[in-house]
């Protein structure tokens, strides 16, 4: 097999096993019909079913499939960040397993990254078969991330089907449930010819979506929040929480320092004195200071914890078939 390949195909999976044969078939047809150098990595994210067995018997008989096996189930960004570290392709394409993303897509996406230029495309389902449940909330949600991210071209951050341009998968880390939001994380990396295609959605074919629920909705706003406060402040946690401190600091030192001039006017003027407790002054003094100071060292903790590597991406593997270490 040609070492320089056209296109990486990364397909994250769980328990779809009815689905995959059928949409090998469907990708190698399309590769073929365009004379793509290719490779289809699949990413087994601890499936009970038997995926994986399926995986193991394509690559016996075709050598462009490759796979690899999380010992248990980790969640779309950690089989993504894997399936990218493993991508060899000038062009990587990313779509679901579940048959609702079409490999017809890819000529085209791959020519938007080659002929016209981008570092990203994202697909847009512009007509869905998903249930009122699920597009009411995407709809939502996608508008936030469009105001808060500031790409305003994209309708859909969290299609399947994308694509990339080599090195913006090299270049960028999906950690936690960060998938929804590659485009922000390519944009935050300096890769900012963000494009859109509006795509092909088709109706569930086997099986049943593992992405619904109140809980996917609500994990979203708060994962978009954690992404603008790290991409703003992540590597300057200070100057927000530093910031912040000193305010209340400074408002808890003026409240203080009016109780004692009070105090020291009363006793000039001999006026009777209150105590300092019956003065809402006090509890606004002490409050202020003690805030401001818990927050002015947690930006600096925060400082200190910025500059020391994490290692976010450490996951078990179990298995790999045709996969470069």
């Amino acid at each position: 097999m040609n070492t320089k390949l056209d296109i990486s195909v990364v397909v994250p999976l769980y328990n779809e096993d009815e689905s995959i044969p059928e949409l090998y078939s469907w990708i190698e047809r399309v590769m073929k019909e365009h004379n793509f150098t290719y490779e289809v990595i699949f990413i087994n994210d601890g499936s009970t079913d038997h995926s994986w067995d399926i995986i193991r018997e394509l690559s016996g008989r075709d050598e462009h499939v490759k796979g690899i096996k999380f010992r248990r189930n980790y969640g779309k960004s950690p089989a993504l960040f894997c399936g990218f570290k493993a991508a060899e392709g000038d062009v990587v394409i990313t779509m679901d397993a579940d048959l609702q993303d079409s490999p017809d897509e890819i000529p085209e996406l791959y020519r938007m990254i080659m002929e016209d230029g981008y570092d990203l495309v994202s697909g847009y389902k512009q007509k869905r078969y998903d249930p009122l449940s699920k597009t009411l909330p995407t709809k939502l949600f996608n508008a936030t991330a469009r105001k808060v991210s500031g790409i305003k071209n994209l309708h859909d951050f969290n299609c399947g089907l994308k694509a990339y341009r080599h090195d913006v998968v090299k270049n960028i880390e999906v950690y936690g449930e960060m998938h929804r939001y590659i485009p922000y994380l390519a944009k935050n990396a300096g890769f900012d010819k963000i494009g859109e295609k509006v795509v092909h959605h088709q109706a569930r074919k086997y099986g049943k979506s593992k992405f619904m629920g109140l809980n996917r909705f609500v994990n979203g706003y708060l994962d978009l929040l954690t992404l603008w406060f790290l991409s703003t402040f992540g590597k300057k946690p200070m100057h927000v929480f530093g910031f912040l401190g000193t305010i209340m600091f400074f408002i808890g030192f003026l409240s203080a320092l009016g109780i004692g001039v009070d105090k020291l006017w009363a006793l000039w003027h001999h006026v009777p004195q209150r105590l300092v407790t019956d003065t809402p002054w006090f509890y606004i003094a002490l409050t202020m200071m003690m805030i401001g100071t818990q927050l002015f060292l947690t930006g600096f903790i925060g400082d200190l914890i910025s500059r020391s590597s994490q290692n976010r991406n450490d996951y078990q593997v179990e298995e790999e078939i045709g996969v470069r270490n």
